[in-house]
């Protein structure tokens, strides 16, 4: 079973890396350059990664039909996976990320945002994503700034909602859990000092993991305050991940390529 996750695995790499060639050759040729068309090839490439890995992905809830700031509990590098599987959308992340092989030159493609510790240039990346909103493009953020064991959250950090609230565009709260036998899984986190290959190969050696992906209601941010949408959304998600039982019935696995 490792050996065949293993396959697709490369199988999703060597796509990526056909992707990656075709758009550099699209660009070197001049062909217009559609961000629609990349994140749709980066949304094959994220659910080709979920294919290879041990999971069973179910989703609770309705996918937005209209732009939203997705806000996510962050557990592991799969997250974005996991959640870039969904629909065509944008994320913002650490600047090692836009490092990463393949995944980081693909994620830069597909219109990513990154955002570094200690910078300066908060009200700039405010800016771009608040122009990503407004030509309706769904955006997805971690506002707790790292990964954590899935127990529960940490604080969200409201200084990055300000686009949501001058663009007048709800927030999507969002409740990540990973679920072995009903319980939460202790492999799935990626945290500490891991490194992303190590903790990878030890996915592929799991058992079935239960990937939940709580769409929670909208929150209005029409004259909210940062400070009170942040808390509003961190209160949400933690009421999903504490007050949902862990022995709730499967819905429907979602779709691996759309």
């Amino acid at each position: 079973m490792r050996a065949l996750r293993l396959g697709r695995i490369l199988l999703a790499v060597g796509m990526g890396l056909m992707m990656a060639c075709t758009l550099a050759l699209f660009e070197r040729l001049g062909v217009p350059d559609h961000q629609a068309r990349r994140q749709r090839w980066t949304r094959r490439f994220m659910a080709a990664v979920c294919q290879g890995l041990p999971y069973r992905i179910q989703v609770r809830g309705t996918l937005p039909t209209t732009p939203m700031l997705w806000l996510s509990n962050h557990v592991s590098w799969t997250d974005i996976a996991v959640l870039g599987q969904l629909a065509p959308m944008a994320f913002l992340s650490k600047d090692e990320v836009r490092h990463w092989p393949i995944a980081g030159w693909l994620a830069t493609r597909a219109g990513t945002f990154y955002i570094r510790r200690g910078a300066s240039d908060g009200q700039r990346l405010r800016q771009e994503m608040g122009e990503h909103l407004r030509q309706r493009g769904p955006l997805v953020i971690f506002p707790e700034g790292t990964t954590t064991n899935g127990r529960d959250v940490r604080t969200f950090h409201g200084r990055l909602l300000a686009c949501a609230i001058e663009q007048g565009v709800p927030v999507q709260p969002v409740a990540l859990r990973y679920l072995r036998d009903g319980q939460r899984c202790e492999v799935s986190p990626f945290i500490g000092d891991d490194d992303m290959l190590s903790h990878m190969m030890r996915l592929l050696r799991q058992p079935l993991i239960d990937v939940e992906v709580h769409l929670l209601a909208p929150i209005a941010s029409n004259g909210q305050e940062r400070a009170a949408l942040a808390h509003a959304s961190q209160a949400a998600v933690r009421g999903a991940l504490q007050g949902v039982p862990l022995a709730t019935p499967s819905s429907e696995p979602v779709p691996a390529t759309a």
